[in-house]
C-alpha cells in the first residue's frame, strides 16, 4: 500500500469519466499523488467509480468492488469507496452485500466525500479537472439527466431530470481546456438534442456548438448521443458551415419497426427515421452517422428483427453499434412487459446483425482505399501511430494505423493516405501536416 496515494478507477461513459477527472483535481489539490485506472491498485485510498445502465456493467462493477475487498483484506490497499451509478441506484443492497467498502457515494454527492476525510473542497467549478484522456481531446459534459420515458431505460431513474448547464459556463470550460492545449472537444449529454429547454425554454444546441466554433484553438467538436425525436434541425446548418463541427452524429436509434418503436416508447415512427435520416445526409453531405440499436426488447417478434437487419442493410450506417436487452427493475419494461425473449435468441439476434455491420464496414472501409483524410494523432504505438479521422470518435469508433515513414507527435494533425483495410481499422501513410 502506498501512502498518500489515491486510485480511482472509472468504469462506464465518458460522463463518468468527467466526474472522476473533477475528483481527481480536488484530491491533487489536497495534496494526494492520484492514479487514474492503474495497472497496480495499491493506494491509501482506492475510489471505483461505476456505471449501472445494464446488467452487464452492474455485473462487471460488482466483480471489481469484490475484488478490491479482496485486496482490502489483504493489506494492498487502504480504504475504499464505491461512488457513482451503481450506489444512486442500489445503495442499500451495496450497503448489506458489501461490508468491506468504507463509504458508498452517489452520481451527485461523491464530492462529500472529501469531506469525509477531513479534507478541503477547492470550489465548485466543472473547469478544474485533471485530463485523463490524451492532453489534444477533452471530453464537455453540457447536461445531466434525461426527461425521456423510453421503456427498458434506468438512466433517468439515476441521473434524475434532465439539466443544461448554462451557456457560458460551458464556453468558460471549452476556454480553460484549449489554454490546456485540448483540440478537440467531444460534446457529450444523455440527450444532446433537449439541450436548453430546461433554462431557456427553447432548444440552444445549434447555437452553443455554434458558440464553441467560434473559439480560438478549436479544431473540431464531435456530437454525442442526440435522439432523434425533437431533433433540431437548425445543428444541421451548423454542422454544413462550419469546418470545425466535425460531420459526425451518434444519435441513437434502437429500432425500426414501427411496433417496437412503440412499444419502446420512442415518440417516432419508422417514416419518420427514414426521413429524418435522408434530410440529415441531404443537408450534410458526406455527414457519418453512429447509431446503437438494441435486440430483443420484450415483443420483438422475428418479423421485427428482420425489419431491423433490412433496415441497417438499407441505410449502410458509417458506424454502429448494438446490444442485447436487459431487463431493468423500476423501468417501464420491468413494470408492464414479460421479459419474453430467451436470452439465447436476444445474442443470436446480436451476433446476426453484427455480422451484418461488419460486412458493410468492411464494403466501407475497402471504399477509402486511396483516399486522404485529415486525422488526428493520439498516440505512438510500438509499430505505428494511431490516429482518428474526423468521421471517428475515440475509442469506439475504426483507427488508422500510420506507418512510422515521418516522425509524428501525438495531438498532430496530418494528412494520411489510405493504403489497406480491414473491417475496424484502417492502415495508411502520413503524406503531410495538417
Amino acid at each position: 500500500m502506498r501512502k498518500n496515494k489515491v486510485d480511482i478507477i472509472t468504469l462506464g461513459c465518458s460522463k463518468n469519466l468527467v466526474d472522476s477527472e473533477q475528483l481527481m483535481y480536488q484530491f491533487r489539490k489536497n495534496g494526494y499523488t492520484v492514479a487514474h485506472d492503474p495497472e497496480k491498485v495499491n493506494g491509501e485510498i482506492v475510489i471505483v467509480n461505476t456505471c449501472a445502465f445494464i446488467g452487464e456493467a452492474q455485473e462487471e462493477a460488482i466483480n471489481l468492488i469484490v475484488g478490491m475487498e479482496e485486496a482490502k483484506k489483504k493489506g494492498r490497499i487502504g480504504q475504499l469507496y464505491v461512488m457513482g451509478c451503481l450506489p444512486e441506484r442500489f445503495m442499500e443492497d451495496l450497503q448489506r452485500e458489501l461490508p468491506l467498502v468504507d463509504r458508498f457515494y452517489g452520481k451527485f454527492n461523491w464530492n462529500e466525500l472529501l469531506g469525509d476525510l477531513g479534507k478541503s473542497y477547492y470550489g465548485a467549478s466543472a473547469t478544474d479537472r485533471i485530463l485523463t484522456t490524451p492532453g489534444h481531446y477533452a471530453w464537455l459534459k453540457i447536461s445531466e439527466g434525461c426527461d425521456r420515458t423510453c421503456s427498458y431505460c434506468s438512466i433517468p431513474l439515476i441521473t434524475g431530470k434532465y439539466r443544461s448547464r448554462p451557456m457560458e459556463e460551458i464556453l468558460l470550460e471549452a476556454r480553460s481546456l484549449t489554454d490546456k492545449g485540448v483540440r478537440e472537444l467531444q460534446l457529450i449529454a444523455q440527450d444532446l438534442t433537449c439541450y436548453g429547454l430546461d433554462l431557456y425554454k427553447k432548444t440552444v444546441l445549434p447555437e452553443l456548438v455554434e458558440r464553441l466554433s467560434e473559439l480560438p484553438g478549436v479544431d473540431w467538436i464531435r456530437l454525442h448521443y442526440g435522439y432523434p425525436a425533437g431533433f433540431p434541425l437548425d445543428l444541421l446548418r451548423v454542422m454544413r458551415e462550419r469546418e470545425n463541427v466535425c460531420r459526425y452524429l451518434d444519435i441513437a436509434l434502437q429500432h425500426i419497426s414501427d411496433h417496437m418503436l412503440h412499444r419502446m416508447r420512442r415518440n417516432i415512427t419508422k417514416q419518420d427515421t427514414f426521413r429524418l435520416i435522408e434530410q440529415i445526409r441531404r443537408e450534410v453531405p458526406d455527414i457519418h452517422l453512429r447509431t446503437t440499436l438494441m435486440v430483443g426488447h420484450p415483443g420483438e417478434t422475428e418479423r421485427d428483427f428482420e425489419e431491423l437487419v433490412q433496415f441497417v442493410k438499407d441505410i449502410r450506417f458509417e458506424r454502429m453499434g448494438a446490444f442485447a436487452y436487459s431487463h431493468e427493475t423500476g423501468t417501464y419494461a420491468w413494470e408492464h412487459y414479460r421479459d419474453d425473449i430467451p436470452d439465447g435468441v436476444k445474442h443470436e439476434r446480436l451476433d446476426c446483425l453484427m455480422r451484418v455491420q461488419e460486412g458493410i464496414a468492411l464494403e466501407w472501409n475497402e471504399a477509402q482505399r486511396g483516399k486522404t483524410f485529415k486525422t488526428i494523432v493520439d498516440r505512438e504505438e510500438e509499430d505505428y501511430y494511431i490516429g482518428r479521422t474526423e468521421f471517428d470518435s475515440p475509442e469506439i469508433d475504426p483507427e488508422i494505423l500510420i506507418s512510422k515513414d515521418r516522425e509524428l507527435t501525438p495531438g498532430q494533425f496530418c494528412h494520411v493516405r489510405i493504403e489497406a483495410v480491414q473491417a475496424f481499422e484502417l492502415y495508411g501513410k502520413a503524406i503531410k501536416l495538417a
